[in-house]
């Protein structure tokens, strides 16, 4: 029987439901870029600003049923950076502060799934930014599950974290005359996803098969 989408499903009925499944397997769960967003806002003198970055790709592999044992992986192309202002997202590429043409990926691969409650959980793992890596806890949070319109199974993923630039080698920033600093440290993250099953590619023809490769005459 099919699961309907639903905006609603907590993860423990959805986990519950897929374990009542025969043959239940780790799937693999792609970023729906269409569909999903990564933002940041940074102080800036008495307010913010906000951005988000636009060329992204991402994969949850896992079981449902066993979310402990899910592997993340996640890739920002830091020169999609936009903030609406061509001049200052020109300056974010330089080495004063992402230098792109050196350090073009912004990645994550987590280590460790830790589950908090029935919908909510700790990923760990690597956080690699500007050439520089910091190990990372991210609160994950799943905000539905279900069916999607197309038949195979999706997920909406929600992830709200502070990070200091500075820990990351991005340390630029501009002296007031009246005191202070122009930019702040902290830079609060926003991600928000969609990822829908992906199909695995279809298996080798095992040895001997009819048509597998023949070996070539030499």
């Amino acid at each position: 029987m099919r699961m309907p989408y639903s905006r609603t499903m907590t993860a423990a009925s959805l986990f519950a439901l897929i374990a009542a499944t025969a043959g239940a397997e780790a799937k693999i769960y792609a970023v729906d870029k269409a569909h999903s967003e990564v933002g940041f806002q940074v102080r800036h003198l008495v307010s913010k600003v906000r951005g988000r970055f636009t060329d992204f790709s991402g994969q949850v592999e896992g079981d449902l049923a066993k979310p402990e044992g899910a592997k993340v992986e996640f890739t920002i192309k830091a020169a999609s950076i936009n903030t609406d202002n061509e001049k200052r997202d020109g300056h974010l590429r330089t080495p004063d502060f992402f230098d792109v043409e050196k350090f073009p990926e912004i990645s994550f691969k987590s280590e460790k799934v830790v589950a908090k409650s029935k919908d909510e959980f700790e990923v760990h793992g690597p956080l690699t930014m500007h050439g520089v890596t910091k190990a990372v806890v991210l609160p994950v949070k799943l905000t539905g599950a279900g069916t999607g319109p197309r038949g195979g199974e999706m997920v909406g993923l929600e992830i709200t974290t502070v990070l200091n630039r500075k820990d990351y080698g991005i340390v630029w920033n501009r002296v007031l005359d009246t005191g202070g600093a122009m930019l702040g440290d902290e830079v609060t993250v926003a991600i928000n996803l969609e990822a829908n099953e992906a199909k695995r590619e279809a298996a080798a023809p095992a040895a001997g098969a009819k048509d597998a490769p023949q070996p070539v005459a030499k």
